[in-house]
């Protein structure tokens, strides 16, 4: 066993709370401990997001301990109110299905599988055939109706109105906790610090069935500077499939956050030494471009293989510095025809996701802040032929200062 992850954990950012600090620091630095994450199956791919649990269960995993990736097959049938201000959609069992197993396909990549090194399962297979009655006898005796209204994550919704649907998630996700026990003698649950009344109702159901030790602990969620989750774009959520967001975008995702989250971000989701985390995140001025590089580089290349961070970091450079162009640069593919016609710089724009509506485009090419190949054009109903083509046939399109996309015909 290597030196305790949970100092490991602490140091680099991750822990926000436990249910048991002392225990729980000396129970992973004893033995090789089980221990599970959730992941409801609410999309076909994991997000940015759900990437700080990923590096915690990879630093977990690398210090002799067990993950379990528990996907919710069940759960993602009702849906987790905690932090939520409106019901989650109701999703087919096809569909829930089909993304748990895109959800396994890519914890792959990070998580050992191999000789039971961890464990994935499916909380289907056993939510789903619930005798209503037995799971009351078995599970409701032990829940405090007043203890649970109190708790954060109904708070917000019981404003609007909380179904009695959605009150059943935490028992139900205390009940996986109290199964994973049984099943693997699984002793820990983590999580985002949203998730902190659900486990704490975990650990004190098999607490109280079993008589048995259990412990929680929450991982800080990563946020802006104004509070808001991190992970999201103008296009919509920054995903860990390439075929959704780009390695190049996902890179400059990373290139491009907030000078005062580079360091927090550089020990969450880096493997990065501290020390060099830490010299990192003092830079100032220009030289926080260089930290923001690297945490970039660093990130993309956990998630995408060096290979393609390379690629998305040289693409980045090139741009910026005006060099040859690159073919990692977010590109539409056009008809020859469409750019015989003509096309307009607003839908360009909007074709490209630049902006979010016809209005967004035409305010920010009015106000000069769009820019074909690097030629400011204040007049929005400015329409580009092969004629504007560049040497290499392609039309690019800058949007501020960092947000390119590039035009090619076919």
């Amino acid at each position: 066993m290597s030196r305790n992850v949970y100092d490991i954990l602490e140091v680099r950012g991750f822990i926000e709370q436990c249910t048991h600090e002392n225990e729980v620091r000396e129970l992973l630095g004893k033995e090789s401990v089980t221990f599970y994450i959730g992941f409801d199956a609410t999309a076909d791919s994991l997000t940015a997001g759900h990437f700080l649990t990923v590096m915690a269960m990879m630093h977990m995993q690398k210090a002799g301990h067990r993950p379990i990736a528990l996907l919710g097959g069940g759960t993602t049938m009702i849906g987790d109110p905690s932090g939520k201000s409106d019901m989650r959609s109701m999703m087919t069992r096809e569909t829930i299905d089909y993304n748990a197993n895109r959800f396994h396909e890519q914890l792959s990549r990070y998580i050992s599988f191999d000789n039971d090194k961890a464990i994935v399962a499916n909380n289907a297979d056993w939510l789903l055939d619930l005798n209503y009655v037995e799971f009351l006898r078995e599970v409701g005796v032990h829940f405090s109706v007043n203890k649970m209204l109190a708790a954060e994550s109904y708070k917000q919704r019981m404003e609007k109105g909380l179904t009695f649907f959605e009150f059943n998630y935490m028992i139900m996700q205390a009940y996986d906790f109290w199964k994973l026990n049984k099943l693997y003698d699984c002793k820990l649950q983590l999580g985002g610090n949203d998730q902190w009344s659900n486990i704490i109702a975990g650990v004190d159901l098999i607490r109280r069935k079993e008589q048995k030790p259990a412990f929680g602990l929450t991982f800080k969620l990563l946020t802006t500077s104004e509070g808001i989750k991190m992970g999201k774009t103008m296009k919509g959520a920054v995903w860990l499939d390439p075929e959704k967001t780009s390695p190049y975008e996902f890179f400059q995702y990373w290139r491009n956050i907030e000078d005062v989250k580079v360091e927090e971000c550089l020990g969450l989701l880096t493997f990065l030494p501290m020390d060099e985390v830490r010299r990192l995140g003092a830079l100032e001025g220009a030289e926080i471009n260089q930290a923001k590089e690297i945490l970039a580089y660093e990130i993309t290349k956990i998630v995408h293989g060096e290979e393609e961070a390379i690629k998305a970091r040289d693409a980045a450079k090139a741009l910026f510095e005006g060099g040859a162009k690159s073919e990692d640069i977010p590109t539409t593919t056009y008809s020859a025809d469409r750019f015989e016609e003509g096309i307009d710089l607003i839908t360009l724009m909007v074709d490209a996701k630049l902006a979010t509506s016809r209005s967004d485009a035409r305010r920010t090419i009015v106000q000069g802040g769009v820019t074909v190949n690097e030629v400011k054009v204040t007049e929005f109903d400015r329409v580009f032929t092969k004629n504007d083509l560049d040497a290499d046939g392609a039309l690019l399109v800058r949007k501020g200062k960092k947000s390119y996309h590039r035009f090619m015909t076919e």
